[in-house]
């Protein structure tokens, strides 16, 4: 049985996070995701996804929901992550159609994509987290493991 320190395999990552195992495998052969814990090294090898990977993964499976592009996605996702280190779950993105802005607080707005103007979506990114969370509980059975994905989410 897998546990949260192991990561978490391939086929198991792309059902938590809502993406098909073809997507998960694309988005790491174009290194838009790898796989932090352990990268597949031919034949017969696995990759492993770390909790952090599979918040960066639902990240992006969210933007696309909001319309964005892939090729949008890696500019901003790019961004988030020069800007904002690995928590990119801390801020909220403006998405109008094609465009984004980073809110990164109150009173600043950063044009990601320098060509941001109207508003019409804001998507919060710290709910992320409590979506991974439900998702990785629904998909393990009840025993010690959930003590360590909940410790885990404190990172």
């Amino acid at each position: 049985m897998e546990t949260y320190e192991d990561g978490f395999s391939g086929r198991k990552t792309a059902e938590i996070v809502g993406i098909s195992y073809r997507q998960l495998d694309y988005w790491a052969r174009t290194n838009l995701v790898r796989p932090s814990l352990a990268d597949a090294q031919g034949s017969g090898t696995r990759r492993r996804y770390s909790y952090r990977d599979l918040l960066e993964l639902k990240v992006i499976k969210q933007l696309l929901d909001a319309g964005l592009k892939l090729e949008s996605v890696r500019d901003v996702f790019a961004y988030l992550r020069e800007s904002l280190g690995e928590d990119v779950t801390t801020a909220n993105l403006v998405i109008n159609g094609r465009n984004s802005v980073v809110v990164a607080s109150g009173d600043e707005l950063i044009d990601v994509l320098n060509a941001g103007q109207g508003v019409f979506n804001v998507l919060a990114l710290g709910g992320v987290k409590q979506d991974l969370d439900a998702s990785i509980v629904e998909f393990r059975p009840a025993g010690p493991e959930l003590d360590s994905v909940e410790s885990a989410s404190a990172i």
